[in-house]
């Protein structure tokens, strides 16, 4: 099970005012669940990865997440396509088991839709968009369910990865000295969604303008996250990461949960974070801060690990044509977690997405 939801593409809140935080609330039930004497021998990591761990006796290790996406929680219908919704709701489960290292293999896709839904073409396309992004990684549909609902959309995802016993990488592994790395670029999904609910919308067909372009690239961004997969396969493959996490719910809180995890603080350079240039160049026309979209946005859904120094020049330079950029260093657990801008250092708190 994982620790997090994703940030919803829709009413988002930086922080929540409810007195009962989701992750109490998870760390309480991993606490019930670790305690209890039903625990399987096969079981390798539970609750608090990006998916659970299970060793298989043909020497491999079997990988599972799951994710839930509410309407208007974590998408709107009016300003998501029924396929780029389906191609999504793989996609972030995809990029979990990206995140664990492991190869997606096998995918269950559950949907409740209300009976005026049904009776359009909106879960034929949205299947259309899943199954595409499914075939592109040779990912199986292997089952789910369909069921009606009185108002909202409903989507389950689940899916399930391989990779070679000991190859799964875990939050918890980064000890001090390992670098930090990123894949891709930051803060454009969460650009997108500010826009999107500003009123803006795809264009409906390829536009000369720059700042259509511009804009669509960060609206794409947001409906449609490209996971790493390939990405999560080398690292894990070539014992590349120490610790690794999805950028679902932000830089600031996905990097607080991985540095807990593994019980070590960091130092991030803010210089060095692969900020997205059309967000930069979007952001001054619509008071946006680039900056605070890459710490706490979310929904970029890179990949943020730890790599030993003397590993650093093991990495490749790219992986399906994606990069990657160093962004600071482990540190002591007890120096905190801190960036630094030039000369002045403040500790980086959680500022991404709370679903409670």
């Amino acid at each position: 099970m994982k620790d997090e939801h994703e940030q919803p593409a829709a009413l988002r809140h930086a922080q929540s005012s409810s007195s009962k935080s989701e992750f109490d609330f998870i760390a309480s039930l991993r606490q019930r669940v670790t305690s209890s004497a039903l625990k399987s021998e096969s079981l390798i990591a539970g609750i608090g990865d990006d998916a659970a761990v299970f060793r298989s006796s043909t020497g491999k290790e079997t990988v599972i997440t799951a994710d839930l996406l509410v309407e208007d929680i974590d998408f709107r219908r009016t300003t998501t396509p029924p396929y780029l919704l389906g191609h999504k709701s793989l996609a972030v489960s995809l990029s979990d088991i990206a995140a664990m290292g492991a190869r997606p293999m096998w995918s269950l896709i559950s949907i409740g839709v209300p009976e005026d839904v049904w009776q359009t073409k909106f879960v034929d396309h949205f299947y259309d968009g899943l199954l595409e992004l499914a075939n592109h990684y040779g990912v199986q549909l292997i089952g789910g369910d369909t069921s009606r609902t009185t108002e909202s959309i409903v989507i389950d995802s689940v899916v399930a990865g391989e990779c070679a016993a000991g190859n799964s990488v875990l939050r918890s592994g980064a000890r001090p000295g390992d670098q930090i790395f990123v894949t891709g670029s930051l803060g454009a999904a969460a650009a997108g969604l500010r826009l999107i609910e500003r009123g803006a919308h795809l264009a409906e067909q390829n536009l000369a303008d720059e700042d259509s372009q511009k804009l669509d690239h960060v609206l794409i961004r947001q409906l449609r996250p490209e996971p790493r997969v390939g990405w999560g396969m080398v690292l894990g493959e070539e014992h590349l990461a120490t610790a690794m996490i999805d950028l679902s719910d932000g830089l600031s809180s996905d990097l607080n949960r991985l540095c807990a995890a593994s019980e070590v603080g960091a130092l991030i350079d803010s210089a060095l974070l692969p900020i997205d240039n059309r967000v930069v160049e979007l952001c001054g026309r619509r008071a946006l801060d680039p900056l605070q979209l890459a710490l706490h946005g979310g929904e970029d859904f890179e990949l943020l690990f730890t790599v030993k120094p003397g590993d650093v020049a093991r990495l490749p330079k790219r992986v399906d044509g994606v990069e990657i950029k160093r962004i600071g260093e482990v540190k002591e657990a007890v120096k905190g977690i801190e960036i630094a801008e030039g000369s002045r250092v403040w500790e980086l708190k959680p500022g991404g997405w709370l679903h409670f």
